[in-house]
């Protein structure tokens, strides 16, 4: 009885979404030309590094703040929260919690002083009184993993918004389907550099808080302005009943899926103040106290938009429900697309698709002008020229760079289609926090930290990371793993930031006891730069 209900849900699904499929494609290809026309307008002066990479630091903070909010509510947050949600309920709410919390840290301990020490990239950071060239190499090798890891949540929600929207269940659809989204971002960053990506971004995050609170407004009504009433009808449908509304439901079976628990938590809290592609949107504005007026705009922005997540996840599991939620083609991913579709037809689902796909490729747009001014501006510009590259030629590396990043996220993208992109996102947030955060805080707060604490605690955090996500569940050995023929996993846990984390302090503390003495003078240079923002 069961599979006969799940076949006819999604049959009647499948039959209403692509009922108009013309609709959805219109709607989203009215996004790419409006907002590849803004990105044209916004790349009149694109000749200088300071243009390319930071925006020629002319934005405010509160303009700043909303791209930042546009930058970091990815896919994960739109379509991955609300499917999350909506498949285990309180569980699922812990991933809002974890990426609003995650910006006190930047607030308190990173956006104003990096600001202030900085140019374009966190390497600019991390070499200011270290060796330039081992260190500059060790942060743009991160600053590419952790974009690439990235990327592959965007690129998997694409794939599986798509496969909904046009009835794409073949692999060959999905992949072509990514492809495209690949090239869009591709062109956004070659044509707009950092300023194009900014109002792209700025657009996209406007967008989204308006159609995430009309949903939330809309739902409300429906169920009486009633959020108790909301939730009872949630539970009343799912098969967790009403421990849908209680604390254990994805994460609290066992003892190893509450260590997990723990792992995400600490990876989301501090993978946010160690993301490249946000503590790059720093160098955009032109002090370090607007630095903390965007730290602030975007967690109000988010904070807006995460509440409305807790109300569109819940009403997915109220109207929709799990089982069809599950049985579409895009699996959890597709709750919201879903909701849209029973509350408002086709038109609403091409809209709400519209806005998940410029969340997706505003993002994307990020992740690659990061990883593309991290490569062009530490290895090329500072260690292959010696720091004597020229503007253009550096521009010119970062645009090539930028191809290459977008034909490896889309070929990462085809590999990871199918798994749910808030709990890829958390894996980026778990090698971000492993990589560069104890070498961020050991710089900026460590007299004594010098070379080889830096180099240590990069790629041993890196590493550690790496090596354990690889031999987690994630990559084999569970029905949902990305490689489901064999099984090679010995590591327990699906995030690895519990043990990855503290190890990397460790390393970084290690290295710096065991490497030469630091140089004072230029520690108190980095402290009186950090704190007043002379010489920035």
């Amino acid at each position: 009885m069961t599979t006969a209900t799940t076949t006819t849900t999604t049959l009647a699904a499948t039959d209403t979404s692509s009922g108009n499929p013309f609709v959805n494609t219109a709607v989203f290809a009215l996004f790419v030309a409006i907002t590849l026309y803004v990105v044209y307008r916004a790349s009149t002066r694109n000749s200088t590094t300071a243009d390319y990479y930071a925006a020629g630091s002319v934005f405010s903070g509160r303009q700043n703040g909303i791209a930042l909010s546009g930058d970091f509510l990815s896919a994960a947050s739109f379509l991955g929260i609300a499917g999350a949600i909506a498949i285990h309920g309180y569980d699922g709410f812990l991933y809002s919690i974890g990426f609003l919390v995650a910006w006190l840290v930047d607030l308190l301990l990173i956006a104003e002083l990096l600001r202030n020490t900085g140019k374009f990239t966190m390497g600019d950071v991390l070499a200011f009184r270290m060796k330039q060239r081992p260190v500059r190499a060790a942060a743009a090798t991160s600053t590419l993993v952790i974009s690439f890891f990235y990327m592959l949540a965007q690129m998997a929600g694409a794939g599986g918004l798509v496969a909904l929207l046009l009835n794409i269940h073949s692999r060959l659809g999905q992949a072509l389907v990514i492809a495209v989204v690949g090239i869009i971002m591709v062109l956004y960053v070659l044509v707009g550099g950092m300023k194009g990506t900014t109002w792209v971004q700025i657009i996209k995050a406007s967008i989204l808080l308006v159609s995430g609170t009309l949903i939330t407004v809309f739902l409300f009504g429906k169920f009486g302005f009633s959020f108790s009433n909301l939730l009872a009808a949630a539970a009343e449908k799912s098969p967790l009943g009403e421990k849908l509304l209680e604390p254990g439901g994805q994460y609290g079976a066992t003892g190893t899926t509450k260590l997990d628990f723990v792992s995400l938590a600490l990876a989301l809290v501090l993978g946010a103040a160690a993301l490249p592609h946000v503590l790059m949107r720093f160098y955009t504005v032109p002090n370090s106290k607007e630095a903390r007026r965007s730290v602030v705009w975007a967690t109000a922005c988010m904070f807006l938009f995460y509440l409305c997540t807790l109300v569109i996840g819940f009403g997915a599991a109220a109207i929709v429900g799990p089982e069809e939620i599950k049985a579409a083609p895009g699996g959890e991913n597709s709750a919201a697309p879903l909701l849209a579709l029973h509350i408002g037809g086709t038109l609403l689902l091409g809209i709400i698709s519209a806005v998940a796909f410029a969340t997706i490729l505003a993002v994307i747009a990020g992740l690659t002008i990061t990883a593309s001014a991290s490569f062009a501006h530490d290895v090329y510009a500072n260690i292959f020229k010696h720091g004597k590259a020229e503007a253009a030629a550096e521009v010119k590396v970062a645009r090539i760079t930028a191809v290459v990043v977008g034909v490896l996220a889309i070929a990462g993208g085809i590999l990871a289609s199918g798994q749910n992109i808030a709990f890829l996102v958390a894996l980026a947030f778990a090698v971000a926090a492993s990589a560069n955060l104890s070498t961020l805080l050991y710089s900026l707060f460590w007299k004594r930290f010098n070379t080889t604490g830096t180099l240590c605690g990069i790629y041993g955090g890196l590493i550690a990371c790496l090596v354990l996500v690889f031999f987690s569940p994630v990559v084999s050995g569970t029905p949902d793993s990305i490689v489901q023929s064999v099984d090679f996993h010995w590591f327990p846990l699906k995030n690895p930031g519990l043990i990855s984390i503290p190890f990397s302090f460790l390393c970084g503390y290690i290295g710096t006891l065991l490497g030469p003495k630091a140089d004072a003078a230029k520690h108190a240079e980095m402290e009186v730069r950090s704190l007043t923002g002379i010489g920035s």
